[in-house]
This record gives C-alpha cells, sequence and structure tokens, in this order.
C-alpha cells in the first residue's frame, strides 16, 4: 500500500539537485493533494562581520530571498498545487530545518537535494545527510 501524504516540505537553494527536488515535491503533492511548503534558508554564515552588524543588509537580503521563494510559490500553483505556502528561516539549513522548522510546520515528508549551492554544507558534509539522519519525519533525498 502506498503511503499518501498531506503536507510535504521542501528545501529549495537554487541548486540543480534543490529544483530536482522542488519538482519532485510539486508532483507528489499534487498526486496526493497534499500542502507544500517551501522553505529557504538565509545563512548569515555567508555575511561577512560588517554586513552581520547591518540591519540595512540582512534586512534587504531577507527582502530578496522572500521575492525570490514566492516565485517556487507560483510556480507550483501554476503546475495544480492548490495548498502552497513559502517561507523563510534563518541560521544553518540543517539544523535549522530540523529542530525549527519541521516542530512548527509538522509535515508528514521532507524533500531536499542532496547538495547544496553554498553554505556550511560545502566545507563539513552534507545538509542532506544531517536532515535525513536527525529529522523526525521520513526524507526523500533527491539526487
Amino acid at each position: 500500500m502506498a503511503t499518501k501524504f498531506n503536507r510535504i516540505l521542501v528545501g529549495v537553494d537554487d541548486s540543480a539537485d534543490a529544483l530536482l527536488a522542488f519538482d519532485y515535491a510539486i508532483h507528489q503533492a499534487k498526486q496526493d493533494g497534499a500542502e507544500l511548503v517551501i522553505i529557504s534558508i538565509l545563512e548569515n554564515d555567508d555575511m561577512n562581520v560588517y554586513q552581520a552588524l547591518s540591519k540595512d543588509y540582512i534586512h534587504g537580503e531577507r527582502q530578496e530571498l522572500e521575492q525570490h521563494i514566492l516565485k517556487y510559490q507560483k510556480q507550483a500553483q501554476a503546475a495544480g498545487v492548490t495548498k502552497v505556502h513559502a517561507m523563510i528561516a534563518e541560521g544553518e539549513p540543517g539544523e535549522t530545518i530540523v529542530k525549527e522548522v519541521i516542530p512548527h510546520v509538522q509535515p508528514d515528508l521532507l524533500i531536499i537535494g542532496s547538495l547544496a549551492k553554498k553554505g556550511i554544507a560545502k566545507h563539513f558534509g552534507s545538509q542532506a545527510a544531517y536532515m535525513a539522519k536527525y529529522a523526525p519525519i521520513s526524507v526523500l533525498v533527491i539526487r
């Protein structure tokens, strides 16, 4: 018997793998009639100390990301997903998604790409591996 999901969380960061994960999440949400929640993480690690201290810089970065993630929301809606939400969180991606986003959103499934475009993952290991290991829900890693 196939599992039917009610709420799917998908992480996006514009990497090729994240875009594949997003496409898969759209397909799964349509198939299950599930709600799709799109998350993108504003990583403070990419800022230098002067940028981090500037409220204008952080606000600008967040505003730019908010506008960008709305494009994903519109794309999912155009593809036929009726219940779509987009959100942004700040911090280290794997830890933020596992410890903050999942408890808040309460999805049945997390869909993520296996390679991050930027951030700490390129230095210290896979964010996907972290989420697959520590997430309290099913995780689908797309390559």
